[in-house]
């Protein structure tokens, strides 16, 4: 793989307790071009840089996108691990086969991203609940106005150090059920992480915002009555020793979630995939929502905008839920054995 170095290197973050999330960015991307006659190829690390786009390229008009998340943590042995690289880049490989993006060598991304690491290494950093945040993207560069596929695309990875993905950090959130927009429905995009699916999601959160919530609640597109998603991440409540996530076709299926239903089998709690209906929120001891950026954001405050009810789960985090999450962190963060082999380290 061809490495060009960059130059002139950023200063890096002084404050690693200050760092937010998505707004610093390192010295070097990862980039690879598609195209019919060649397939994936030139997989290359050159510096940081914007990209040049013809005002017609297909993405911009037919919105052929999707991304991954993904965080590299350095523990205090000093060794940096990847949490699960290979299924973040076959679920990219399931949002491309719904957007018509040709499949990336999942074997490949996950050698050029441990290239990648290496050379950023100095960029992770090290200060509690702070990682290594990963962007893998796709996009189609075709230059044409017509509703078809694009038949070139490109894919590129690019790191950003980062903080907690809310500022409440793991303190529990409010957040309110939606009562007007829907975020996928039954045989749309909802499984994939297209980008087209959180631009759909983004007045609602804004409206949240404006109300004092930190993030707004999605039900189902048919029966507005079954939770789907909390933003940008998955939901689960807790009860009576069981975990319960909701099952549907139009939900990203998230990693950290399956990771912690692992987790909650492992602890000896019951674990249900299926339909949860508003109304059941009365019955849950405890409420949050998960995903690779805010790993696990307890909810401590659900208010239905349309019904008046609300629902009140405490000011602090729940046992179950700060259990999970010590010890998914203790497991990406090298504290402990890794049992599952979820965890890759870059040597």
């Amino acid at each position: 793989m061809r490495i060009q170095k960059a130059t002139v290197l950023k200063e890096k973050p002084k404050d690693e307790n200050k760092l937010g999330f998505g707004q610093v960015y390192t010295d070097h991307m990862l980039m690879m071009d598609y195209s019919p006659k060649q397939g994936w190829h030139d997989m290359r690390i050159v510096p940081y840089q914007p990209l040049e786009l013809d005002p017609a390229c297909m993405t911009l008009h037919y919105g052929q996108a999707i991304f991954e998340g993904m965080k590299a943590y350095k523990g205090k042995d000093g060794q940096i691990r990847l949490f699960r690289p290979s299924s973040n880049f076959e679920r990219m490989n399931r949002s491309g086969a719904r957007l018509c993006i040709p499949p990336i060598n999942v074997d490949q991304a996950v050698q050029g991203l441990e290239e990648l690491i290496r050379l950023e290494q100095d960029w992770i950093p090290t200060a509690p609940n702070t990682s290594l945040y990963i962007r893998p993207t796709i996009i189609a560069t075709d230059a044409h106005l017509g509703v078809r596929a694009s038949n070139t695309y490109l894919f590129y990875i690019i790191l950003s150090p980062v903080g907690p993905y809310y500022a409440e950090g793991l303190n529990p959130v409010k957040i309110f059920v939606e009562d007007e927009y829907v975020r996928a429905v039954r045989g749309g995009t909802g499984f994939t992480k297209c980008a087209g699916n959180y631009a759909a999601s983004l007045e609602a959160g804004e409206e949240a915002n404006r109300e004092g919530y930190a993030n707004s609640m999605f039900v189902d597109a048919v029966h507005r009555k079954y939770i789907e998603e909390c933003g940008a991440a998955n939901f689960f409540g807790i009860k009576d020793n069981t975990y319960i996530t909701p099952k549907s076709t139009s939900i990203l299926p998230s990693i950290t979630n399956k990771s912690l239903r692992q987790l909650a089998k492992d602890m000896g709690m019951k674990v249900e995939e299926r339909p949860v209906a508003v109304d059941e929120l009365s019955t849950f001891e405890e409420c949050a929502a998960c995903g690779t950026a805010a790993v696990i954001s307890p909810i401590g405050y659900i208010y239905d905008k349309e019904t008046g009810r609300e629902w009140k789960f405490g000011d602090e985090p729940g046992k179950r839920c700060l259990e999970m999450y010590n010890k998914l962190q203790d497991i990406q963060y090298g504290r402990c054995d890794d049992p599952y082999g979820w965890t890759l380290v870059v040597e």
